[in-house]
C-alpha cells in the first residue's frame, strides 16, 4: 500500500485497537467477520495486529473499517470517516514563511547608474552632428544603399525568353486548373463502449472513462449503473465477486472473486477485456 502519514498511522492504530477490543468482548472471531463483510481474512489480521504495510490503499482500508464496525453494531460510517484517506503534510509554519520573505527581500536589486543615459544621449548627438556638418557622408551613404538595392534586383530578375534556349522558353499559357483531391480522407469514429454494472452485494468501485474518473464510491446490492466511453473503460472494485459486468449488452459476468480487489480495462476496438490488474 502507499505510505501512510504519521497522523494516518496513529488514527488507524487507535481504530484497530477499539474494534479488536469490542470484537473480543462480544466473542466474535475474525473468521466470522471475514465471512459477513467479504473482507479477506489476511487483511483483517493485518489490521488487528497493526501490520498496516500489508493493507491495500487507504480508500480500501476506510471501506474495511466501515464494514468491520457495522458487523460489531457500531456506526461504521462515522468511524470510517474519522480515518482521513487524503491526509497530507502539515502546512508551513509561520517561521518558514517569514524565512522565505526574508530571502525574497535579500534578492539583489539591479540599478543603472544615472550617468549611463547621459553618455548614450551624448553619443547619439555627436553622430548626428557629424552627418549634419559633413553632407558628403550622407550622399555617399545614400549612393551605397541605392547601389546595393539595384544589385539585388539584377540578381533576382528572371532572364527574358529570348536569352533562353528553345527547349527552355518560358510558357505563357496558364496551366489548366484541376480539382485537387483531398490529402487525407475524413475519418469518423462513432464506435462507443458501454458497460453496465449490477451489484450482487456491497462493493467499493472506481470507474474511469477514457482516462477520466467518472465515479468513486460504494454501491450496495441491487444497484445498477451504466457508463459509456469512446476508447476504453476501467473498473476497479474492492469486492470483485459482488460486481456483474455486461459489456455492450452482452451476458453479464462477475468481475472477479469474492473479496478480491481487482481492476479491469475494456477496449472499444474489440469490446473485450484489455488488461487486468489485481492489487492483492
Amino acid at each position: 500500500m502507499t505510505l501512510l502519514s504519521q497522523a494516518q498511522q496513529e488514527k488507524l492504530l487507535e481504530i484497530s485497537r477499539d474494534l479488536r477490543k469490542i470484537r473480543e468482548e462480544k466473542s466474535i472471531r475474525l473468521e466470522e467477520v471475514a465471512i459477513k463483510t467479504n473482507i479477506r481474512l489476511a487483511f483483517l489480521k493485518a489490521l488487528d495486529a497493526g501490520y498496516f504495510e500489508e493493507l491495500p490503499e487507504p480508500i480500501y482500508v476506510q471501506g474495511f473499517i466501515r464494514r468491520y464496525a457495522d458487523i460489531l453494531g457500531l456506526d461504521g460510517s462515522a468511524i470510517a470517516n474519522s480515518f482521513n484517506v487524503n491526509a497530507s503534510s502539515s502546512p508551513e509554519s509561520p517561521q518558514d514563511v517569514k524565512h522565505e520573505d526574508t530571502n525574497v527581500d535579500k534578492k539583489p536589486k539591479i540599478r543603472i547608474p544615472l550617468v549611463v543615459p547621459y553618455v548614450v544621449l551624448i553619443g547619439v548627438a555627436c553622430t548626428g552632428l557629424i552627418y549634419i556638418l559633413n553632407p558628403k557622408l550622407i550622399a555617399e551613404s545614400s549612393a551605397s544603399k541605392k547601389g546595393s538595392s539595384s544589385t539585388q534586383v539584377e540578381q533576382v530578375s528572371p532572364s527574358s525568353p529570348e536569352s533562353l534556349p528553345p527547349d527552355q522558353t518560358i510558357s505563357q499559357t496558364p496551366a489548366p486548373i484541376t480539382a485537387a483531391s483531398p490529402l487525407l480522407p475524413e475519418v469518423t469514429n462513432n464506435s462507443n463502449l458501454k458497460i453496465t454494472l449490477e451489484l450482487q452485494g456491497e462493493s467499493w468501485l472506481q470507474v474511469k472513462a477514457d482516462g477520466k474518473t467518472e465515479f468513486v464510491g460504494n454501491l450496495t446490492k441491487g444497484e445498477r449503473r451504466t457508463w459509456v466511453a469512446q476508447k476504453e473503460l476501467t473498473v476497479r472494485s474492492g469486492n470483485a465477486g459482488a460486481v456483474l459486468v455486461a459489456v455492450d449488452n452482452q451476458p453479464a459476468q462477475p468481475l472477479g472473486g469474492q473479496g478480491e480487489v481487482k481492476q479491469v480495462t475494456y477496449n472499444a476496438e474489440n469490446n473485450s477485456e484489455q488488461s487486468t490488474v489485481n492489487s492483492q
